[in-house]
């Protein structure tokens, strides 16, 4: 499979004429290592899950950074074949072209013929710029929603979009 390159991805928006701003930085694994890189950049920030259910199917849900999400029932939302787990990193390599601590909806750029359902948050709807990795987490790039969902278009992917479960201590 041949990846994707982050210089490849960025041009890639360009020629579908969405608006974006990418900005480098250290490369962050955790929610504390990215807390500088976050206050430096405007936008709703973003957590990634890549998931499987009981029949191997694949989703990716992207959501605001401090979402949290009832993993117990998410896969009621998406219409998963029972309780949802995370695809391993050789899984998300193999299929989204990118190494863990970089999962990013722009890995669907690599996702052909499309085997992920794509999940975007309700809520990050709402924002007037959504910030994602582009396939490596040394970089965050921030474009509008709407262009969020074309480019993902463009991928043969039609995201849903959906509210996600919250736990129940956190459903108030």
């Amino acid at each position: 499979m041949s990846r994707t390159s982050p210089a490849d991805l960025l041009a890639r928006l360009a020629s579908l004429g969405i608006a974006h701003e990418t900005h480098g930085h250290r490369a962050v694994f955790t929610v504390a290592e990215s807390a500088p890189v976050k206050a430096a950049i405007p936008g709703a920030h973003t957590k990634n899950l890549f998931l499987k259910d009981k029949k191997g199917a694949l989703f990716l849900v992207t959501a605001k950074d401090d979402t949290r999400i009832d993993l117990k029932r998410l896969h009621e939302t998406l219409g998963a074949s029972g309780r949802l787990s995370f695809g391993s990193g050789e899984l998300l390599v193999e299929v989204l072209g990118v190494e863990p601590g970089s999962v990013t909806p722009f890995g669907a750029v690599n996702d052909e013929p499309a085997r992920v359902r794509v999940i975007l948050d309700r809520r990050l709807m709402g924002f007037e710029r959504v910030n994602v990795h582009p396939l490596v987490n040394t970089m965050t790039t921030g474009l509008s929603p709407a262009d969020l969902v074309a480019f993902l278009r463009a991928t043969g992917h039609e995201p849903a979009i959906l509210a996600l479960p919250a736990p129940a201590e956190a459903a108030d």
